[in-house]
This record gives C-alpha cells, sequence and structure tokens, in this order.
C-alpha cells in the first residue's frame, strides 16, 4: 500500500499532502495545515471564519458575553461598547451629562431658561412659566404655570406672572386678583401714592384727583367757602371747635376736624393713654408705664427706664428719668434705678451704705442681732463671733481650758504651785502659802 506524504510545514494559505490545497479562510484566520479547518481570530465564526460573532458575544471563538447596556452594539473582536444616542460609559449605563445629548453625547442641548433637554433626542421640557421649542418665549398673555396651562385670574387689567400667575395689579387696584380699588388714602401704581385731599374729600383710586366735600374747593379741596371760624349755608354761624387743636370746622355742619393729638367733639381733649397722631389712632409702642406724645407718639420713659420704647432699664450706676442721675451709693451696694436708693450689702446701713452696722447688729439691714456674749466683738456682716482674751466658743459663752489664757485661748500658763492661771491675764493663782505671779 503505497503510503502518504503530509507535510506539517505548509505555508500559511496551504494545507494537505504536498500542501496543494489552498486554505479558504477568511478575515485573517489560519488554517490547520493537515484538515484546512479554519482557525479563526477573536470576533469571527463559521467553516470559514466569514461570519461575525453573534449579537451579544464577542472575542475568542464568540464566547465571551457582551456586558453593554441602553440598547448599545458590542465589538465583535474586542467587546468594547458602541453607545446608543443618549447613553455614555464604559458599559453605556450613564445617560448623557446635563447639557448634552445625541449620540457620543456629543451635541450641546439648546434649551433656554432652565429648561432640560432629552437626553437622547435633544428636545426640551419647559420649566413653569416658558414655552417654546428652545424654551425661549414667556407664556402668552392670559396664561401660566407648567406647560402654561393655567388661565390668569387678574382682573382690572391687571398682568399676570407667565410663572406663579400672580397679579401685577393695573394703577389704582389692589388684592390677590386686582378686584379691590386702592384702599382709602392711597392711588397710582402699586397703591404706593398717598392722597393729598384735605378736608374730608374723596380721592380717585387711579389718578389721585379729588373729590371734593360741599363747601370745599381747589385741587386738593383745601379752599373753604366761608371764612374762618364760620359755617352754615350763609356763614352766620360760629365754629364750636377750639381754635388751638383744630385743622377745620366743616363750612357747612361745623364739624371739627381735630389737630393730631387731640379729639373730642370740639377737639379740647387730648388722646387716651396709649394712643397718639391724627384722630388719636395711633397706638403708642410705649413700655414700662412710660407716657406717650399725644402728636407724633415718641416715649416718655418713667424713671428707671429708657431707650426708643422705653423697654430698657438703666444700667448699674445710674437712675432716674431718661436714667440721666448717678448713684451716690458706697460699699458695692446696688442703686435703685427708680429713684436711685441704696439697697446695702450685709453689714452696713444709711442713706449711702456707707455706715456699718451699730454694735451689737449684724446682716442684711443689719436686722440680726449679734450673739456674742463677754464683750466680743460681732462681724456686722457675718455675725461671727471675735472672743475677748480668755473666752472660746462660737458666741465666746466659755471660758479658755485650763492651762490656757488670752485671746483665742493661744497663751500656754506657767505656774507653780498655783491652782491654774487667770484666763484673761494669765495671773497664776497660787496655792496657800505661795507667793509670785
Amino acid at each position: 500500500m503505497p503510503l502518504l506524504c503530509v507535510s506539517a510545514g505548509c505555508e500559511s494559505d496551504y494545507w494537505g499532502p504536498h500542501c496543494s490545497s489552498r486554505c479558504q479562510c477568511q478575515n485573517g484566520a489560519k488554517c490547520n495545515p493537515i484538515t484546512g479547518a479554519c482557525v479563526c481570530t477573536d470576533g469571527y465564526q463559521g467553516w470559514r471564519c466569514e461570519e461575525f460573532c453573534e449579537h451579544g458575544y464577542y472575542g475568542k471563538a464568540c464566547q465571551l458575553p457582551c456586558q453593554c447596556l441602553n440598547g448599545a452594539t458590542c465589538n465583535h473582536e474586542t467587546g468594547e461598547c458602541i453607545c446608543a444616542p443618549g447613553y455614555s460609559g464604559a458599559f453605556c449605563g450613564e445617560r448623557c451629562p446635563s447639557g448634552s445629548h445625541g449620540p457620543q453625547c456629543e451635541q450641546r442641548c439648546p434649551c433656554q431658561n432652565g429648561g432640560m433637554c432629552h437626553h437622547i433626542t435633544g428636545d426640551c421640557s419647559c420649566p413653569t412659566g416658558w414655552t417654546g421649542s428652545v424654551c425661549a418665549q414667556p407664556c402668552p398673555l392670559g396664561k401660566y404655570g407648567m406647560n402654561c396651562s393655567k388661565d390668569c385670574s387678574c382682573r382690572n387689567g391687571g398682568l399676570c406672572s407667565h410663572v406663579t400667575g400672580q397679579c401685577q395689579c393695573a394703577a389704582g387696584f389692589s388684592g390677590r386678583r386686582c378686584q379691590d380699588d386702592c384702599p382709602v388714602g392711597t392711588f397710582g401704581p402699586q397703591c404706593n401714592q398717598r392722597c393729598e385731599c384735605q378736608n374730608g374729600a374723596k380721592c380717585h383710586h387711579i389718578n389721585g384727583a379729588c373729590l371734593c366735600e360741599t363747601g370745599f374747593k381747589g385741587p386738593n379741596c383745601q379752599e373753604r367757602f366761608c371764612p374762618p371760624g364760620l359755617y352754615g349755608l350763609i356763614c352766620d354761624k360760629y365754629c364750636p371747635c377750639n381754635t388751638t387743636n383744630t385743622v377745620s370746622c366743616h363750612p357747612l355742619s361745623g364739624e371739627c376736624t381735630c389737630s393730631a393729638g387731640w379729639t373730642g367733639l370740639y377737639c379740647n381733649e387730648t388722646c387716651s393713654p396709649g394712643y397718639f397722631g391724627e384722630g388719636c389712632m395711633s397706638p403708642c409702642s410705649c413700655t414700662n408705664g412710660a407716657d406717650c406724645h399725644p402728636v407724633i407718639g415718641t416715649c416718655i420713659c418713667a424713671p428707671g427706664f429708657m431707650g426708643e420704647d422705653c423697654a430698657t432699664m438703666c444700667p448699674p450706676g445710674l437712675y432716674g428719668p431718661s436714667c440721666m442721675s448717678t448713684c451716690s451709693c458706697h460699699n458695692h451696694a446696688s442703686c435703685s434705678p427708680f429713684d436711685g436708693s441704696c439697697i446695702c450689702r450685709e453689714g452696713w446701713q444709711g442713706v449711702d451704705c456707707s455706715l456699718l452696722c451699730s454694735s451689737g447688729t449684724w446682716g442684711l439691714g443689719c436686722n440680726l442681732t449679734c450673739l456674742c456674749a463677754n464683750r466680743a466683738a460681732c462681724d456686722p456682716i457675718d455675725g461671727i463671733c471675735t472672743c475677748s482674751p480668755g473666752w472660746r466658743g462660737e458666741h465666746c459663752g466659755e471660758s479658755c481650758h485650763d492651762g490656757t489664757y488670752g485671746l483665742e485661748c493661744r497663751e500656754r500658763c506657767d505656774c507653780s504651785h498655783a491652782d491654774g492661771c487667770d484666763a484673761v491675764s494669765g495671773y497664776c493663782r497660787c496655792y496657800p502659802g505661795w507667793t509670785g505671779q
């Protein structure tokens, strides 16, 4: 039987006996020199290595599963993820950063006024109050809110915020929906202008024009028909008002309009306590019993207090009205902020606390009686006894022990042939038949 000669050293593109067969492998694959079978490179499969790995696999023999997310494709050779538009990251697990979108997140978002852009398409989601493809336009007139879906409720020509729907009222109107005229005495934009009409005239809420009462004229209704002091249809009646405290007397009724700080039918009564100003309508802000100026409302503090509203007590060392007086107390005594009277510390007495307690007394107000005996001194502050020579004990009621004498019984008797020594002087008490000190 003839032998079949096979070479194991064929050139790369050949195989078989005598290396006579040409390899059919593709995409860089090698063929077995004996069998001719293709050994595919990474990322390819099939008899001739002519096919990519199936979807979801890559690498050697197409055995490795892809790890890409969110619809990303996987490189059949390396497994590298090629992200779908709107995603980024090694495995395409992250959305495009804010402000970018599209393939590889390379496109800049066009949204304005805080609009959010879709990470894939770049479409804008507008914030409250804005509309348009790039959120560049505010809501149309009469609309507001998210997607401009809410209707404004402002009245009397008021404009509404395209974001919150809050009304910006036209001149002369107020209220949440601009449904009210300006409060009495005000007019104009935001009702922030004060009417200048006098003598009870009403002011137009839009332009401030004065609507004068009968008997008055002029731009501000400041001119009377009757001469001062008279009223009535033919100005034949005398006004009953106190002229000093009155602004005007109504030319028809004679009703008195009082000056600030005055009230009553004829303007002859001061404001009630706690009120001041025109018509005595303004409440005072004074505290701690302070009086309030009836015209301007400034506080007149009671003794012992100070400050704009008299809420602050006098600082230590001062007393009286407006805290202008200096205390004269001694020996660390405290001083009443109201009348300057001294509150003495223990052991002191007198108007200015300059005197020690009288002999035999001690303590706060010198109201405690000393209990010290045998001519002992008593401390005026704490009542502690300082014993005379020859005495001891808390109240100095006990004589010195035998063998001792003198101040605080600190001395030792030096006697012989004696019955001890005198507790005060230390003189020896000699036995009969003995003499000497």
